[in-house]
């Protein structure tokens, strides 16, 4: 099959949308696909990688023609099916899509973030301007969660599956005993934005230290970078959390290094669409603290693969919970060791966008 993935952001830009659309594209290669990409992203040329860039302040992944640009690249390549990949707002993205409508060609639209009030506003704007849910397109979404909105939105003219991100389960398998929780460690792995509400998760660090009795020893760790570092350092500061540490980025080799001698994962964010990284720490082995209402909870059961909440107080209680109760951890520990997320490995996700390819070409044909 031959397949043209749209992306606004694409390698050499590392964020989480960028690296899940490259292994996706790895993936489909070695399954036997044609894949190219379109992107307005700046960066070397790499093989199968059509680069569509305009000169924009700061290098924004945008490009004022770009419809056109892609309507000519779709007609020479003359794909079996486009395959757009949007965050919040994309609007090369969209511009994909509107350019696979006036090609004809059938289109699955993968949505990678959490749309939020704002942005639901924003997209029936562009449904009652544009009409985008008549063009016979597919949608998909990473988690139930993140598909509940694009549905009240969408509306019944347009399919939104629910395809998970996908992870190499082999390369993230835990080896050894289970750690030994003295000092209890806790694991946090994440892009520093304020939107992220960093700061939240050391007020919940300090809230859950406070719950567990003091004989019990507690380390955190905190991976990554971004604008919000220096407000967390200050915080870290001013409240003498010696105890918590902030490395900065790591590796994906590291990130398993630390999740091999890790007690408990913590996804806070309240607008998780997915939490790659929480799936990561899950197929390690580690138990997960997270968000109820967040994409984490596909593949996180309550005191199976760790714990849920849907406040604040409920996950602090969580965290405290599992940091004094080695049994529970141990448990939840031994059970995500023996039972991998199989509908997050990388043949089940190929499988279900096979099927969406499927439907959107069936729909293609039928008009």
């Amino acid at each position: 099959m031959r397949i043209l993935h749209v992306s606004d952001c694409y390698l050499p830009r590392l964020g989480g949308i960028e690296v899940q659309v490259a292994d996706l594209i790895r993936s489909q290669r070695e399954a036997g696909h044609e894949v190219v990409v379109a992107t307005a992203t700046t960066g070397e040329d790499l093989p199968g990688v059509r680069r569509l860039v305009a000169r924009m302040p700061f290098d924004l992944p945008v490009h004022p023609r770009g419809t056109g640009h892609l309507i000519r690249l779709m007609t020479a390549l003359r794909p079996d099916v486009v395959h757009v990949h949007t965050g919040a707002v994309s609007p090369f993205a969209w511009m994909g899509v509107r350019a696979a409508h006036r090609a004809g060609l059938p289109t699955v639209v993968t949505v990678h973030s959490m749309w939020d009030p704002v942005t639901q506003g924003l997209y029936r704007a562009l449904k009652a301007l544009g009409g985008w849910p008549r063009w016979g397109l597919v949608a998909t979404a990473v988690s139930e969660a993140a598909a509940r909105p694009i549905r009240a939105v969408a509306g019944p003219r347009v399919p939104v599956r629910v395809v998970s991100n996908g992870l190499d389960l082999a390369g993230w398998g835990a080896a050894g005993p289970v750690p030994s929780g003295d000092p209890v460690h806790i694991v946090a792995v994440g892009r520093l934005a304020p939107r992220k509400q960093p700061v939240r998760l050391l007020k919940l660090l300090a809230a859950a230290r406070a719950r567990v009795p003091a004989e019990v020893a507690i380390r955190a760790t905190i991976v990554g970078d971004g604008p919000a570092r220096g407000s967390m350092e200050r915080y870290l500061a001013a409240h003498r959390m010696d105890w918590v540490e902030m490395p900065g980025r790591y590796t994906r080799e590291q990130i398993r290094e630390l999740l091999a001698v890790a007690d408990v994962f913590v996804a806070p964010a309240p607008r998780e669409s997915f939490g790659l990284a929480a799936l990561e720490a899950r197929a390690a082995g580690v138990p997960v603290v997270a968000r109820a209402q967040s994409g984490v909870a596909d593949f996180v059961r309550p005191g199976k693969e760790g714990l849920l909440g849907r406040s604040f107080d409920e996950l602090v209680g969580s965290v405290a919970r599992l940091a004094g109760d080695p049994r529970l951890r141990t448990s939840i520990a031994e059970h995500n060791r023996e039972t991998a997320p199989v509908r997050c490995s990388w043949p089940a996700v190929l499988e279900g966008f096979d099927r969406c390819y499927a439907l959107a070409r069936d729909g293609k044909t039928r008009r």
